[in-house]
């Protein structure tokens, strides 16, 4: 897949305006050749799902809501392999670098490329949540799906940028996948993802809205009306996740090293 990858971007890095689009049949070839790695993103939410409605089937669709930003969020794990991997073993990033494609653009494509194999679990996801949604006798109209989708599209851009951030530092392979693994694993398990923020102890709380997925869970679960929320505590919401983003971004951005190693 390496070779073709360089093949696929380097004719694109002399278009301008065609390297997003090649990302994009990178990220698609992925799934043609292997199909488990568009199951693969869907199984860890489903397997939460399935304890999760047996012990707290009120929550479910909150449940299902997080599981969908537990899926963007572990987004990042998958950039900082591919862009670790690409740097250590197969050296891509050398020419990335003496192309005209620029840092920020070949950043983006990869996270681009690993969206496209998130897709199909987004959407079983989504067809869930709105499914359960109208079961609960509520409407899952265009309203909670800006909101949800702009979670989702803040979550990918900060955790994708972490992830190929931290990529940048790491020196073996070895320490790709367990770096990745604890990273975003324990910063999934910190936020309210899977329930309501109110039930977690006091301590617990305090920690969580330090973690920008916080404030995504807030709102989603706010829209949704799964936890109703007033119009001036979403605005807040809205903003934190805004500026926790950026900030972390940020801090990626900085981390990451592009020309040396």
């Amino acid at each position: 897949m390496a070779s073709r990858a360089v093949d696929i971007v380097e004719e694109a890095s002399r278009r301008r305006g065609h390297a997003l689009p090649a990302f994009a049949i990178v990220g698609w070839r992925w799934i043609g050749r292997n199909p488990a790695v568009a199951i693969a993103p869907i199984l860890l939410p489903f397997m939460f799902l399935f304890f999760l409605r047996l012990i707290g089937p009120q929550y479910f669709a909150l449940e299902i809501a997080g599981a969908m930003l537990f899926t963007m969020q572990n987004i990042g794990s998958w950039t900082l392999g591919d862009s670790a991997v690409w740097r250590i073993e197969c050296s891509l990033q050398d020419l990335f670098v003496a192309s005209p494609l620029g840092r920020l653009r070949y950043l983006f494509g990869i996270a681009f490329s690993n969206l496209i194999a998130m897709i199909p679990a987004l959407a079983i996801l989504g067809t869930l949540l709105a499914w359960q949604v109208t079961q609960d006798g509520a409407v899952f109209g265009v309203y909670p799906l800006l909101v949800l989708v702009g979670s989702l599209f803040v979550l990918w851009v900060l955790f994708s940028a972490i992830g190929i951030g931290i990529s940048s530092r790491i020196k073996t392979q070895r320490a790709i996948y367990p770096v990745g693994n604890l990273t975003f694993t324990v910063l999934g398990m910190l936020a309210p993802l899977y329930y309501p923020i109110a039930i977690l102890p006091s301590v617990w709380q305090d920690v969580a809205h330090f973690v920008p997925t916080t404030y995504a869970a807030l709102l989603v679960q706010g829209a949704l009306g799964i936890t109703p929320q007033p119009v001036t505590n979403m605005v807040v919401y809205a903003g934190l996740l805004l500026f926790s983003a950026a900030v972390g971004i940020w801090i990626a951005l900085r981390l990451y090293r592009w020309r040396t190693d």
